[in-house]
């Protein structure tokens, strides 16, 4: 969707799932060293369902998008692309399955009346699919292999799970993930997954790049 190319960026922050995690969100910004305003900050996807204040976590996105602007980069997860199907009323039982009770009862109001503000429904509408770098392609869930950026399914974007990471196949640039929990981050040449299974008990962690440092806080939020 955006190719970022020689801009000054001196870092990449990439975070990975945050399931409506928001305590650990704010634990896991505190502790990484990004020189907010210049450093780029990619968010990977999945920020509602399942976790304690998915729409804390919206607010605290769209906070960070006010002040840093082209810095923050939101990506769509599949989470997301469900909600936005709810809404529609289509799925609605997958939706719930998934964890949606969770996103719905951070939106209702002192009436008990769902209330989503218009912001948040901008938001969800303006995620992007992937971004990519000279060196990197930022991504929720992962790519087909052998298929072009330009050719990539949304399916596949956003759900796709063992046919991308354990692929023989050699990509191009350095793909950035998260959708698939894994005990730790998976560091290979050309691929990167970063969920960590914050909502299950895990962390939720953050890469720095090029250095390929990592950043995690244990996560305090539970499925509810």
């Amino acid at each position: 969707m955006t190719e970022e190319q020689g801009s000054g960026i001196n870092k990449i922050f990439a975070i990975g799932d945050i399931h409506g995690c928001l305590w650990s969100l704010e634990k896991l910004l505190n502790i990484l060293p990004v020189n907010w305003g210049k450093d780029l900050v990619i968010f990977l996807g999945d920020y509602i369902d399942r976790g304690p204040d998915p729409r804390g976590v919206i607010d605290k996105l769209l906070e960070l998008k006010e002040f840093y602007k082209d810095k923050i980069v939101t990506l769509k997860g599949n989470h997301e692309w469900m909600f936005e199907r709810f809404l529609k009323g289509i799925d609605i039982d997958v939706f719930l399955y998934n964890g949606g009770g969770a996103t719905l009862r951070s939106y209702y109001n002192k009436e008990d009346y769902l209330e989503i503000p218009e912001e948040h429904l901008r938001f969800l509408k303006e995620l992007k699919l992937y971004y990519e770098t000279d060196n990197y392609i930022f991504v929720h869930a992962g790519l087909r292999p052998g298929k072009e950026l330009k050719d990539q399914d949304e399916e596949d974007l956003l759900w796709i799970r063992e046919s991308f990471y354990l692929s023989e196949y050699k990509f191009p640039k350095t793909v950035v993930f998260g959708h698939t929990p894994f005990p730790a981050p998976l560091i290979l040449e050309d691929r990167i997954g970063i969920d960590t299974g914050c909502v299950y008990g895990g962390a939720l962690t953050a890469i720095e790049l090029p250095e390929k440092k990592i950043y995690q806080i244990e996560c305090r939020g539970q499925i509810i």
